[in-house]
């Protein structure tokens, strides 16, 4: 009791840094459980997407268990009593999930019917059946004939009901009698078997029908009770094939189970078959569960190196933290243990106040982790947060390791330099505090040059293997990301943060020593007591270029991945939506057949149109000579095939419906390449009305040298204008002012090359050249062939409403692709949420650590120099130069440390963020990738910095406006 009075009289002098340092364990709590439950809600997501995926034939948890009777081999009935018993009663609990199914068939052999009665059924009709009993039956069908089956057979007679369909299938009725043959030589009598009642499925979905609606109809049904006393045990049939199907419910499976519940699964072969031989698992779904294990450790590794950097932090602000309180209590340490205090006791007590701080940790910590878990779950993008459908995220045991696996390891950051201080004498302790000028250890043991080592070794392996991220992780399509490009890019910012602090002392040096005749008063007195006190404000100084620094970077990916993978869709499709009409086409009437001297003629020239029909090569042939270079021409002798004619529908509908904007019509067909005679192969070509066309499509503004309506223009004012791309021109050394030819529909068509651009929307010039031209120019010189339509929807407007008005005006549509759709499956990718959820957060909780770990150190920097200030005072420095010589104070440790986490942080992005690319991406990327860093970003870390600098020169004004020069100077200690 007195120790815990001690105690808890320690923690409330100390109360400012108690809480500090219990909102930081909170914090690590609270981000390291967030993790697993955002990874096991996402699972739980995939599972649902995977179920409805495999909606069609069995459930995805499905399970089926078969016994096939071998040979001869005559299954044991106690064993298959023994087999049954353990798969109705035990498997269940062993899955430990609701079943949506179970099912148990048995059956015979197969038999081909005899009619009993002759004169009363069909005898020449093959009907080939199985004698079968399945436990439910009744509750799944509903009777259209008849009456059900006698439990048990009647007069030697087994009653049996049948599938509708079958009863048609093979010309059976209610009340006919068949034989039943038993096959295999075993000389057991034929059955009798009587059809009672016909049935249909109430529900053909039901999983309960697992072996689907072809397997009823080649089946007898009769009861379980008689099959089971009956055949097996008083007639002596073999059980020929016995099957055990569940259908699990796997909604609520979370990441933890996987493992355990795949070796359940896998282990249950062995069982079965020790117990009935021949019954093995013939359907599981242990695939699945390996694939969801895979995604779910891919994802759980993707986000906990994502908030590995973030972590890591959080524990640096705690350790900061816990060294200030025991700096300001090393001297009552150091007493207590030259009073005969014992080190055991001194460790105890700052360990039961670690506990007392974890177990409060872990209690709050898991709360703010479950609504930081669904935060990430509700993340569309860097600090966006949607109101959607939540991610079910729930509190799990694995969750919670990981929570008191930080709040271990933040408290043994904590507690070890309190053993250290524990052991030390007050002797000792004065001895070393005479020596607060040595090296922190990462200078003595070159840290900083080691991880700046590890960090150039990384880039240069980024640089030659960057087709590994196209192979470990996934793409930025995908929107996944390979974890070492978000640790590496860390781990640099800590290197360079370090490597600059070592400079920190010799450029202080170096000023003081230039200045120190012409420099006022209190800029001296500054550069002197940073000189030489230096690594008392590297703790602080790293935090801030740690924070700042990784908040500038993770911004930065998170608006870089953000824009290129939406830049990337945007630019695929063109514009909103793209709408493919179905065009009825219409066959022209052959052309009448060529006389004899026709026939006789020769090759037709098929580049201009013109066919020489004549015997002698020099007649006109009939308008049907085109083909380009190489076709023949009508004077040929072979008579051509009939053209086809399409009938355009109304374009002017497009624009009227609800919805649309603007719309365009847009001609792509893939046509050949003529210049100066010459062939450069295919291209696509792509005929568009200018106007129209600008109104709609998507333009990225930094892909042309001006604006893109200026080339629009340019077809505006040449009707034989194309507009081709950069790279094919230079390929073939065109300029504008050149004429080609392009072909369309078989027809050479002549245009002019008018502007040369590197890419247009929809448009892959290092796969296919485009060549963009008039659309009604095309139109005029080439029939008419179908376009796309391109409509630019109004703000929150549904293609719906646009497909029904179609239909009203009796247009169909052949394909419709929706750019917003893409967008939105893309926002709902889990690893998309996961991976802006936790940059969101980091670059959140980085703000906070900032914000409250510079207030901290301020506030107890300036407690802890009272009586430096007011010997100052007293020596004759004014209010002014005071206030003064600690504003600046600031300046040259937060300030250049806040400079240099903007710099490093900007430096770090746009060295490594390029490598979010696949190496093939590298080259055919389009649109090119870009680092992007949004304004927005900086203004709000601005806005922290400005308050922490106003916050730390408010506490300044307070301290120096406190000040009592009576009080400051004076023998004794600094409390």
């Amino acid at each position: 009791m007195p120790m815990l009075r001690f105690l808890f009289r320690k923690m409330w002098n100390t109360r400012w840094l108690t809480l500090s340092t219990l909102a930081g364990l909170i914090m690590a709590v609270a981000f390291t459980t967030s993790i697993p439950m955002y990874s096991d809600g996402s699972l739980k997501r995939v599972v649902s997407k995977s179920l409805e995926e495999k909606s069609e034939g069995l459930p995805a948890g499905s399970v089926l268990i078969r016994y096939q009777a071998s040979g001869s081999d005559r299954a044991d009935l106690d064993a298959l009593s023994d087999v049954d018993q353990y798969i109705k009663e035990q498997l269940p609990q062993e899955i430990a999930f609701p079943t949506q199914a179970y099912v148990r068939s048995y059956s015979i052999r197969g038999s081909q019917l005899v009619p009993d009665d002759p004169t009363k059924v069909d005898p020449s009709k093959r009907r080939q059946l199985t004698l079968m009993a399945q436990n439910g039956l009744k509750e799944q069908v509903e009777l259209t004939q008849g009456s059900w089956y006698a439990e048990q057979p009647q007069n030697g007679v087994v009653e049996v009901v049948i599938y509708e369909e079958a009863m048609y299938r093979n010309d059976i009725h209610v009340g006919d009698v068949y034989s039943y043959p038993i096959t295999g030589g075993l000389g057991i009598a034929p059955l009798k078997v009587k059809v009672t009642g016909a049935f249909k499925p109430k529900n053909d979905a039901n999983p309960y029908w697992f072996q689907g609606m072809e397997g009823l109809a080649t089946s007898f049904f009769m009861s379980e009770a008689g099959f089971s006393d009956y055949l097996l045990k008083n007639k002596k049939i073999p059980l020929n094939l016995a099957n055990w199907f569940y259908a699990f419910d796997l909604r609520e499976i979370q990441t933890s189970q996987l493992s355990p519940l795949e070796r359940k699964l896998e282990r249950l072969d062995i069982t079965l078959y020790q117990k009935l031989k021949n019954t093995r698992v013939d359907i599981s779904f242990v695939p699945m569960l390996q694939e969801f294990k895979v995604q779910s450790v891919q994802l759980q590794i993707l986000l906990f190196t994502l908030a590995a950097p973030m972590i890591a932090m959080v524990f640096y602000y705690i350790v900061m933290n816990a060294r200030q309180s025991l700096d300001r209590q090393r001297n009552v340490i150091a007493v207590i243990r030259s009073r005969g205090g014992s080190t055991r006791q001194i460790i105890w007590i700052y360990l039961l106040e670690g506990l007392i701080l974890g177990v409060t940790a872990m209690l709050l910590g898991p709360m703010l982790g479950w609504f930081m878990a669904k935060s990430i779950g509700s993340s569309s993008g860097f600090l966006t947060f949607v109101d959607r459908q939540a991610v079910p995220v729930g509190v799990s045991t694995e969750a919670l390791m990981y929570g008191v696996a930080a709040v271990v390891i933040a408290l043994l950051a904590s507690v070890i330099p309190a053993i250290v201080y524990a052991k030390a004498s007050i002797v000792s302790y004065k001895q070393k505090l005479a020596r607060s000028d040595h090296k922190p250890f990462w200078q003595k043991w070159f840290l900083d040059v080691l991880l700046l080592a590890l960090v150039g070794y990384g880039y240069y392996l980024f640089g030659q293997r960057q087709d590994l991220f196209g192979q470990t992780g996934l793409t930025t399509d995908q929107l996944q990301v390979h974890p070492l490009l978000f640790f590496i890019p860390a781990l640099s910012i800590i290197g360079l943060g370090l490597f600059i602090l070592r400079l920190f002392p010799w450029l202080l040096k170096m000023g003081n020593w230039l200045g120190q005749r012409i420099l006022p008063v209190p800029v001296y007195l500054t550069l002197t007591q940073l000189s030489r006190s230096s690594t008392a404000y590297y703790p602080l100084m790293l935090l801030l270029i740690l924070t700042l620094g990784l908040g500038v970077y993770n911004a930065s990916a998170a608006r870089t991945i953000d824009l290129n993978s939406t830049d990337r869709i945007l630019y695929a499709y063109g514009t909103d939506v793209v709408l493919k009409a179905d065009w009825e086409a219409v066959s022209d009437e052959l052309p009448q057949a060529p006389d004899q001297n026709d026939k006789q003629g020769g090759a037709g020239q098929g580049g201009s149109g013109q066919g020489s029909g004549s015997g002698s090569g020099t007649g006109q042939g009939q308008g049907q000579g085109q083909g380009g270079a190489g076709q023949p021409g009508a004077g040929s002798g072979v008579e051509p095939p009939p053209k086809m004619r399409y009938i355009e529908p109304p374009f002017a509908v497009f624009r009227e419906l609800e919805g649309v904007e603007h719309a365009a019509r847009v001609l792509q067909t893939k046509s050949n390449i003529i210049v100066s005679g010459k062939s450069l192969g295919q291209g696509m070509l792509m005929g568009i009305d200018n106007v129209d066309f600008a109104q709609v499509a998507w333009f990225r503004k930094d892909l042309f040298k001006v604006h893109p309506n200026i080339y629009l223009n340019l077809l505006g004012q040449y009707e034989q204008a194309v507009i081709i791309p950069t790279s094919f021109a230079e390929k073939n050394h065109l300029k504008p002012g050149d004429l080609m030819s392009i072909t369309v529909a078989q027809q050479p068509v002549e245009f002019i090359v008018v502007a040369t651009v590197p890419y247009w929307p929809s448009q892959y010039p290092e796969q296919t050249p485009f060549f963009i031209a008039n659309l009604d120019y095309i139109y005029d010189q080439a029939p008419v062939t179908p376009y796309d339509v391109w409509i630019k929807m109004k703000d929150n407007a549904k293609v719906t409403p646009i497909l029904e008005g179609l239909k009203a005006k009796k247009i169909d549509i052949a394909s419709v692709k929706d750019v917003r759709n893409e967008l939105i499956t893309q926002k709902k990718h889990p690893a998309r949420g996961g991976v802006f959820g936790i940059l969101s957060l980091g670059f959140l909780v980085s703000v906070l650590v900032s914000l409250i770990g510079y207030i901290l150190y301020w506030f107890f920097n300036l407690s802890n120099r009272v009586v430096q200030f007011g010997v100052l005072r007293a020596m004759g420095l004014s209010r002014k130069q005071l206030t003064g010589m600690l504003l600046l104070e600031q300046v040259f440790t937060a300030g250049l440390a806040i400079a240099l986490g903007f710099g490093i942080g900007k430096l770090t992005s746009y060295l490594f963020l390029p490598f979010l690319q696949t190496a093939e991406n590298v080259k055919t990327q389009v649109p090119p990738f870009r680092v992007v860093f949004d304004a927005r970003d900086n203004d709000q870390l601005l806005g922290v910095v400005a308050v922490m600098m106003l916050t730390g020169a408010a506490l300044l004004f307070l301290h120096i406006r406190r000040l009592r020069v009576h009080q400051a100077v004076k023998l004794g200690e600094e409390k």
